[in-house]
This record gives C-alpha cells, structure tokens and sequence, in this order.
C-alpha cells in the first residue's frame, strides 16, 4: 500500500485494511514514502523501487491520492514484461491539483496509458464526488485512460481520517473481489 501526501502508514484507513487482509492470509507491507509534508518525485520512486523488488502476478497495490500518480510512474520504468496482478487506485490523478502545485512535479510528464494496461492484468478506481482534493473528475478520467473499473461513491471526501475514514470497506471489497480470494 502506497500512502499520499502529509500522511504516514499509520493514516486513515491503511491500518485497518492491513489488519483485515492479514486476517485472512495476505502478505502486506504499507510502504512508508519519504518526506510526505514535502515530497520529491525521485525519493518517491527510489523508496517504491526499494520496497517493491520481486512484482509478479501475485502483486497487487492499493495507492491513494499522490501513492496512485507515483505508482503509476513507478509501473511504468519496470523492464518485466509480466504483468502485476492489479492495482486500486483510491481518489488518483494524473493532472496538476488546483488547490496541490507542491506536487505538479509527479504530473508534469504524461503517462503512457497503453503500456500502463499491459503492466496491471486489473485496474479499478475508487473516488468521490466530493472529495475537496482530488477533484472526483480527474480520478474517472484517469480510470478511463488506463481502462479501469471505477467505482463512486457520493459522499466520502478524500477518504481520510479527518473525513471520518478509519476503514473502507469498498476497498477490502475490490481488492478481495480482484485476487479472488475467499473473505
């Protein structure tokens, strides 16, 4: 798990999701990202490059907000050609933030969409319609380039403690439903 901006592994809901995904066998590790009041793209990336050596097909990522772009920046400089299992994108983006140009650096170059479906056999996009953050538009765009399921959800901000977010059980959900395990 890859977390965003000003936050930490032990932030909002990536605790609990931890917790509930161990219960039920899988190997989790939520990655702390270096300087998350004033991140840099390369730390970001060498960070992800340290802590996701050995990917195959049974690597799945859940990233939220800034954790998703740099994911996606990550994914694209591997040299495998075997996909990753999946990937769940939580309020992502992929374009400067109107309110965040502190992180118009990890926006600034366009991604490679294509090459981006052949990285990840499965793509799904969690976002709300009013988060105040990532505005809900550029995550179902984003869903939409990579050829992602997109799941909204109506009222849920930016999915952080301070919206009242110290679980999300859509995501358990998408994520379970993707690696086909039993709940």
């Amino acid at each position: 798990m890859i977390h965003g901006y000003r936050a930490t592994p032990g932030n909002h809901w990536f605790p609990w999701l931890k917790d509930k995904l161990t219960a039920i066998g899988v190997d989790v590790e939520i990655i702390a990202m270096p300087t998350p009041q004033t991140p840099k793209l390369d730390e970001w990336l060498n960070q992800l490059a340290q802590a996701a050596k050995d990917m195959d097909s049974d690597t799945y990522f859940v990233a939220h907000s800034l954790g998703c772009i740099t994911l996606l920046r990550f994914l694209l400089r591997q040299t495998s050609s075997q996909p990753i299992g999946g990937l769940v994108l939580v309020s992502g983006f992929a374009q400067s933030l109107p309110t965040l140009p502190i992180l118009d650096e990890f926006v600034e170059k366009p991604l490679d969409y294509d090459q981006l479906i052949q990285l990840a056999s499965r793509r799904t996009g969690i976002a709300a319609k009013d988060d105040p953050i990532v505005p809900y538009a550029f995550s179902k765009e984003l869903m939409e380039h990579i050829e992602g399921d997109f799941f909204e959800v109506d009222k849920g901000g930016h999915f952080l403690e301070g919206d009242g977010f110290t679980a999300l059980p859509i995501v358990f959900d998408v994520l379970v439903d993707m690696m086909e395990l039993e709940k």
